[in-house]
């Protein structure tokens, strides 16, 4: 049977024809153990009582891979070609050998045999050299196997494949002695390396850890160590390993923890090393930032930000809704930007009183950001804001408010004539103060009351005054109708603003109308209201109205009158709706009677439905007097539409309608939930259509 793959053996074949004597094999040493690529001796000895009379030497070995195609023939014989050469002595391997003959070699599948001729049996030792090949690659096993001329076996360029039993035999064939010795070859196999990642990222300060790896391979299994700046890591508060060495974890990365980490691999054929890279970035902070203070029209003020990050992060200002990045400069120049390295600087030139304030420092780069909020303090004289001119009526009090901006807080005195105010002379006069605004309270109780006051404003930077003027209120003048458009029991009256409002508003207009020949009717409307609607006028007839405005001094003169003339009866026009929820799935409709056509009211006619269907829920048919529709038991998270019709003795109104949708189901038990979004509209826009309140 041929040798496996995993093993090669050597076998030496000793005869002798001569003398019945004790053989004896011996090999040294008896195991070896070599790494891979190194090459080592091993000797085989034979002794005997008597002199050889042949040599035999028989090779078993593997043959290399590019050989192992060859066909599985005995008859397949490729052969080869020695040298046989002759050594003066054992002692002197060195010397230049003398060449005896030339001796050929036939291949037997894995076997190739060499018989040596009988001249040369009384050689103390043999060297054979291979000189030609029918082969086209050499035959490699007899380069690295090779026993040499002083007994020992050499194995060179060693491989895994290598290891195994090695037998050494020795035998007379004459008396069948046989001896052998066996020697087991451990091959050892420097360890191979790879790191799972060459560089590893992690950020500092944030609690998190590294894991950084490598495999190794070899033989014996090799032990793994990582070592970082030269000391070798073991598991502890910093670092953990797991149970073949090969993972380290690095707990609560910091900064300090950035470079080169160095896993270690190491058996008896030696020790390999690789290196993997920790990459630590570092989320912004901002390191310095500290309020400032200046005073205004100073020249300049410089604010500086800095911050600590990595990679380096990048700084920018902003005020209010104004941000202010690198290189940044305002179109007045007023306003610089500067960076370097990690340090920002905003400059704000020609200090106004309008730069103080809060400013934000925002630091940010890959990681992350930091933002952190100083204040600007600005130093300056009172500034003096508000209206100057204020308009009362005898009896009327007065409020003259003088609003103070300045820093630090000023000092407000009020004068008139020279003298301060409130005084023994001024009973009528008061004066309020709040941090920013001081109050003047003036009831006028004659002409005199009327004119300049003046509120001077002192702190440390300066003193501001100004004039306030108390003027005397004046009844408004007359507003202008512009259009009336009529219905039939209703009509609009469309006008503009009196040119004049007295110096204080408008509070109400007094509208009056008449059929021709006959007394003044009126009402008020609140001025906020902004439509006037005359109301229970009469069909087919001619009337006239006039306006006049009141403000707080009184009520001003009546515009001219004009002439407008009602429509015949028809149908109400259709009602307003609004929508008011009630919590759940309920809801209440209101509306609010519109133009009636100048015909009374009926009744009103209510339908509904969910959009998505085509079928309306039973009409609900409600008196005339009704204001408001209940409707409960809706479907939740529904769109639906209402419509409300007005009747009158000559018919029915447009609808006027209102889509909303319910609220979704609740899961707990329901509040008030509103009915979102409603949308009301009708079918007609006139104006004529909406009613006051």
């Amino acid at each position: 049977m041929l040798p496996s793959t995993q093993t090669l053996m050597y076998i030496f074949v000793l005869s002798s024809f001569l003398h019945p004597a004790a053989i004896q094999v011996q090999i040294t040493p008896t195991q070896g153990e070599i790494s891979v690529g190194e090459s080592k001796f091993f000797l085989c000895e034979g002794k005997s009582e008597f002199k050889r009379t042949s040599f035999n030497i028989l090779f078993d070995f593997n043959l290399p891979p590019t050989e192992q195609s060859l066909p599985e023939n005995r008859n397949y014989s490729p052969s080869y070609s020695f040298y046989v050469f002759k050594y003066e002595s054992l002692n002197v391997p060195l010397k230049q050998p003398k060449r005896i003959m030339e001796v050929h070699m036939r291949l037997y599948l894995n076997s190739a045999v060499l018989s040596c001729p009988s001249n040369l049996c009384n050689l103390e030792y043999l060297e054979l050299r291979v000189i030609r090949s029918l082969l086209c690659s050499p035959l490699l096993v007899l380069v690295r196997f090779k026993i040499l001329s002083n007994g020992h076996l050499q194995i060179r360029g060693i491989k895994k494949t290598d290891e195994g039993m090695y037998n050494c035999e020795a035998r007379v064939t004459a008396r069948g002695e046989i001896d052998f010795r066996m020697m087991k070859v451990i091959v050892n196999v420097l360890p191979t390396i790879r790191a799972r990642q060459s560089e590893v990222n992690a950020t500092a300060d944030v609690g998190s850890s590294a894991l950084l790896a490598c495999d190794a391979d070899g033989f014996p299994e090799p032990t793994v160590t990582w070592a970082h700046n030269n000391v070798v890591l073991e598991t502890g508060d910093k670092y953990s390993l797991n149970g073949d060495g090969s993972e380290l974890e690095i707990k609560d990365v910091k900064k300090v923890d950035e470079g080169d980490y160095t896993c270690i691999a190491k058996n008896k054929a030696g020790e390999k090393t690789e290196e993997v890279s920790l990459n630590v970035f570092v989320q912004p902070k901002i390191t310095f930032l500290i309020n400032q203070s200046a005073s205004e029209f100073d020249e300049q003020v410089t604010l500086t930000c800095e911050a600590s990050g990595d990679p380096t992060p990048a700084i920018s200002w902003s005020f209010g809704n104004r941000v202010f990045t690198e290189g940044e400069q305002s179109l007045d120049r007023n306003v610089v930007v500067r960076s370097h390295a990690r340090v920002s600087s905003l400059t704000l030139k020609n200090v106004q009183f309008t730069y103080a304030g809060q400013y934000l420092c925002t630091a940010s780069n890959s990681i992350g950001q930091d933002n952190r909020h100083m204040y600007l303090e600005v130093r300056y004289a009172p500034k003096i804001l508000g209206s100057v001119t204020v308009y009362t009526w005898e009896g009327n009090p007065a409020n003259i408010s003088c609003e103070v901006d300045a820093h630090p807080g000023a000092e407000v005195v009020w004068f008139r004539d020279g003298l301060q105010l409130p005084n023994a002379n001024t009973t009528n006069m008061k004066v309020y103060n709040t941090p920013t605004i001081s109050y003047l309270e003036i009831t006028p109780d004659s002409q005199n009351d009327f004119g300049s006051y003046n509120c001077t404003a002192t702190n440390v930077m300066g003193t501001e005054s100004k004039e306030f003027i108390l003027i005397q209120a004046e009844v408004p003048s007359s507003p202008e109708i512009q259009q009336v458009e009529p219905f039939s029991s209703t009509a609009v009256v469309e006008f503009e603003e009196p040119v004049s409002m007295g110096g204080v508003p408008i509070i109400k207009y007094r509208v009056q109308w008449r059929s021709l020949g006959q007394e003044w009717t009126g009402r008020e409307y609140d001025a906020e209201d902004g439509e006037i609607t005359i109301v229970d006028l009469k069909p087919e007839t001619t009337y006239e109205v006039k306006m006049s405005a009141i403000n707080g001094k009184g009520e001003g003169e009546s515009s001219t009158a004009s002439t407008f003339k009602t429509q015949p009866v028809r149908e109400p026009s259709a009602p307003k709706l609004e929508a008011k929820a009630q919590g759940g799935n309920s809801l209440k409709v209101n509306w609010i009677k519109q133009d009636d056509g100048g015909s009374p009211i009926k009744h009103y006619l209510v339908r509904y439905k969910a959009t998505h269907v085509s079928d309306w829920k039973p009409e609900i048919r409600l008196p005339h007097g009704s204001e408001y529709v209940l409707l409960s038991g809706l479907d939740w998270n529904t769109e639906y539409e209402v419509r409300v019709v007005a009747e009158n003795q000559q018919g029915k109104s447009k609808p006027g309608t209102l889509s909303f949708r319910t609220a979704v189901e609740p899961t707990t038990i329901p509040g008030t939930i509103p009915i979102i979004p409603p949308r009301a509209s009708t079918h007609t826009s006139h104006r004529a259509d909406r009613l006051p309140p």
